[in-house]
């Protein structure tokens, strides 16, 4: 029971971090109506500027804030130069371009911070990272046999309450009534006065800063940061918001959570097949699963197309 229970409260702790990232996912989606796979490295840029602000001496709660404000600068400025331009010729570019960028924003997190790609390199340079909660040995509860983390609960607390805002952004202001006009029909959104070039812009710029929370709190719980850092939890992150279905963001948590309590459990009870290594095939599994029986997800709304 104890042993059931632990690798539970880690699924769920991992689940948490997936959850960040997948809402950056369904925020971009719900707004615009695109996929957005340089989510992770987006993430991993705004954790490296918080932990370069830690370097030059700044407090970390500050740090934090300087490195979400950069998040969502750099998400505002990809949909007005990179994404807008060629959102009008083809979705099908906007893909391509994504890729590039997760490309472009390793390269030039290695050209500015580093070759850390391989951690274990005597060559390897590993950078310390602080956490956003405690994390000490004896931080933690004793229930029914297992270690319940100070940092677990927070993390977890941190995701409902982003998700609460969420959930009031899209459903009790203009801002979130137009995301979702936008998203639905950006030509009929522009035609009743909605400024769809704005709704856009801070759709990807909010959708950055949650992603680059979800990359500081990642770090905060490995201790440190490298080039590779971000890569499979974007996986399991994809795996949430295709679980959920990628315009809930209530789903992108419950997916997330899911994902990290599925891949706990078959790695911790049937670890002479799947192990820790090989974890991230069951993210791959349920990305494949959820595509051929439910497309659009648990949670997720079925675009209906008139013929």
């Amino acid at each position: 029971m104890a042993l059931f229970l632990q690798r539970l409260i880690d699924g769920l702790s991992e689940g948490s971090i997936y959850s960040l990232l997948a809402l950056g996912i369904v925020i971009i989606y719900r707004g615009t109506g695109h996929l957005n796979f340089a989510q992770g490295e987006m993430a991993l840029f705004c954790t490296y500027i918080v932990y370069q602000m830690g370097e030059w001496g700044v407090a970390l709660g500050f740090a934090l804030v300087i490195g979400l404000v950069a998040g969502f600068l750099l998400g505002a400025a990809t949909e007005v130069a990179l994404v807008r331009p060629v959102a009008k010729r083809s979705v099908f570019a906007v893909f391509i371009v994504t890729i590039g960028l997760f490309r472009g924003l390793n390269w030039l997190d290695g050209a500015i911070w580093g070759d850390q790609v391989l951690p274990n390199s005597a060559k390897s340079k590993q950078l310390q990272y602080p956490s956003l909660f405690p994390n000490k040995p004896t931080d933690f509860w004793k229930v029914f046999g297992a270690n319940i983390t100070y940092q677990s609960v927070g993390i977890l607390a941190l995701v409902l309450v982003i998700t609460w805002l969420l959930f009031m952004l899209f459903n009790r202001t203009k801002l979130g009534l137009a995301m979702r006009a936008v998203a639905s029909n950006a030509d009929s959104a522009r035609l009743v006065g909605i400024p769809t070039h704005r709704v856009l812009m801070m759709s990807w710029g909010l959708a950055a800063a949650i992603g680059g929370l979800g990359g500081v709190v990642f770090a905060g719980t490995t201790h440190t940061v490298n080039l590779a850092l971000m890569f499979s939890v974007f996986i399991y992150a994809s795996a949430a918001a295709t679980l959920g279905g990628f315009d809930s963001p209530g789903g992108a948590v419950v997916g997330g959570l899911a994902i990290g309590v599925i891949q706990n459990m078959v790695a911790g009870y049937a670890d002479q097949w799947v192990g820790q290594q090989m974890k991230i095939a069951v993210a791959f599994l349920v990305i494949v699963g959820v595509l051929l029986v439910k497309p659009s997800g648990l949670f997720g709304t079925a675009k209906v197309e008139r013929v």
